[in-house]
């Protein structure tokens, strides 16, 4: 039974709740419950950010997650130092390893190294890097299937047809990095 409890985190302007956004909205098509749930720091731009979402294969009780999110995927080093915590015991842990150099502190987690800054600022774009570390998730977890995740980036950016391409291949890139 599906029940993925996943928390994003970073700098506001990093793209986590586009990130999130795109995981719910996947969820949805494919006839999943989700909830979404975003939570901004002092400033939009450069302060920080997180959400959290639920896709599951049951009603969504609670949007909030407390100490028990199976994952947990983080940006830059001070979402990983508040949110490692919050990872529930055998849960995943991606790590954007272009901006955090600090090895996560617990054993009983899985971790999942990913470059997605350096790797978007090779396809010419860093504001890609969300889509690269959603690419990663998506091809770890199977919570939605990657043909799903592709419409929703053709959808979000029917208005701006040069981008569909830059993200799909952003979006590919990431599942790259784990297999």
């Amino acid at each position: 039974m599906l029940n993925e409890k996943a928390i994003f985190a970073g700098f506001g302007g990093q793209g986590i709740m586009k990130m999130g956004q795109m995981l719910a909205e996947a969820g949805m098509v494919e006839n999943k419950q989700v909830s979404w749930l975003p939570s901004y720091g002092p400033e939009m731009r450069g302060g920080t950010a997180n959400c959290h979402v639920i896709v599951s294969d049951r009603m969504v009780g609670s949007p909030i997650i407390h100490r028990d999110a199976s994952v947990v995927v983080v940006m830059n080093l001070p979402s990983l130092d508040k949110f490692e915590a919050d990872l529930k015991e055998g849960g995943v842990l991606f790590v954007n390893t272009s901006l955090i150099k600090k090895s996560p502190e617990r054993k009983d987690i899985e971790v999942i190294n990913v470059s997605a800054t350096n790797i978007a600022n090779e396809l010419g774009n860093i504001r890609v890097a969300n889509v690269v570390m959603l690419g990663a998730y998506v091809q770890k977890m199977g919570t939605v299937s990657m043909d799903t995740v592709k419409k929703i980036i053709e959808e979000v950016f029917a208005n701006k047809k040069e981008l569909v391409a830059l993200n799909i291949k952003a979006l590919e890139k990431g599942a790259e990095c784990v297999g």
